[in-house]
């Protein structure tokens, strides 16, 4: 059979699955029923609008139904698999992290794991207390997934679950998942975390199809990590850890437009990574992170100010 007849049995099948789909809803609305796909909220009964919306039925037949009865199908990632998985096209995304300015208040990772549902020590950001030797004075390093361009997660992964996009983020599609850790045994940042245990989720998130652009929900018996927040940079919004955070530590951008910022600040990339001595972590494994640092010189904050908050 070809492609094209393939392809053509397919949306056939779908439109046929859409008007039954639509046709169920209007019966049951006009019978008195309960709205199987209704909220609880919205738990009554729908009065026609007359404005006629034109459908296939299962039998091939065109048929009219009242737009009041058509719902959309729930819980339907805005992004599809093959989506997520390309990535935006034309970009590639690139973070700053200024350590002079971290005063380990943790923001970072408490919206983070605020929006991808994250549990109770799986945090997906670590702001860890650093020293270089014995004789130079300490700081706070944010760190997070390095989103490299060479990855070693994604070479070891048996069932290609941990993947890179054109756009240079690094993502795990969870539903390919086996949870077999090769990809933290290979990751020289340490920076994922298994689920060892069934996470506890509010029951719209649980019930959600997973995006490996959300990373929600969260699965036992997988791997997660830091994203980059695809979902918000497709809608031209901020990582949730640069927007969260109050001294400006992350700067967030597109290496091809030069321009990286926090939300208040916007400096072009290759100035800012010059002027100030930029660096990436463990350059040597030539795993070409896309996360460089601006090393802790003239510090906002003694280390002191964020004692208190050194909790792990």
């Amino acid at each position: 059979m070809s492609e094209s007849t393939n392809g053509s049995q397919s949306r056939r099948a779908f439109l046929s699955g859409a008007a039954l789909t639509a046709v169920t809803v209007a019966a049951a609305a006009c019978n008195g029923l309960k709205d199987p796909f209704s909220t609880q909220a919205e738990d009554q009964q729908v009065a026609p609008t007359g404005e006629k919306v034109k459908l296939l039925s299962v039998n091939g037949e065109v048929i009219e139904v009242d737009k009041a009865f058509l719902k959309p199908v729930p819980h339907m990632p805005s992004v599809s698999n093959s989506e997520a998985r390309i990535g935006i096209p034309g970009k590639k995304f690139v973070m700053v992290i200024d350590l002079a300015r971290c005063k380990n208040l943790k923001h970072c990772q408490a919206s983070c794991n605020h929006m991808h549902h994250i549990q109770d020590g799986q945090n997906w950001i670590k702001v860890q207390k650093m020293k270089e030797s014995a004789y130079t004075a300490p700081y706070w390093q944010p760190t997070t997934c390095m989103h490299c361009d060479e990855p070693p997660c994604v070479k070891v992964c048996p069932v290609d679950a941990t993947f890179k996009r054109q756009d240079g983020i690094v993502l795990i599609d969870s539903d390919r998942c086996i949870g077999c850790r090769f990809c933290m045994a290979a990751c020289p940042y340490s920076t994922r975390v298994f689920n060892w245990n069934e996470p506890v989720l509010p029951e719209e998130i649980a019930e959600t199809p997973y995006s490996p652009e959300t990373s929600v929900p969260q699965k036992k018996g997988t791997v997660g990590k830091c994203d980059f927040c695809p979902d918000m940079t497709r809608q031209g919004e901020l990582p949730h850890c640069v927007s969260a955070c109050p001294n400006g530590v992350f700067f967030f951008g597109d290496l091809n437009e030069d321009s990286v910022t926090n939300g208040a600040e916007t400096f072009r990339f290759s100035d800012l990574v010059r002027d100030k001595a930029g660096y990436r972590l463990m350059e040597d494994l030539g795993t070409k992170p896309n996360v460089y640092y601006l090393p802790p010189v003239n510090r906002n904050f003694p280390i002191e100010a964020g004692e208190e908050n050194d909790k792990g």
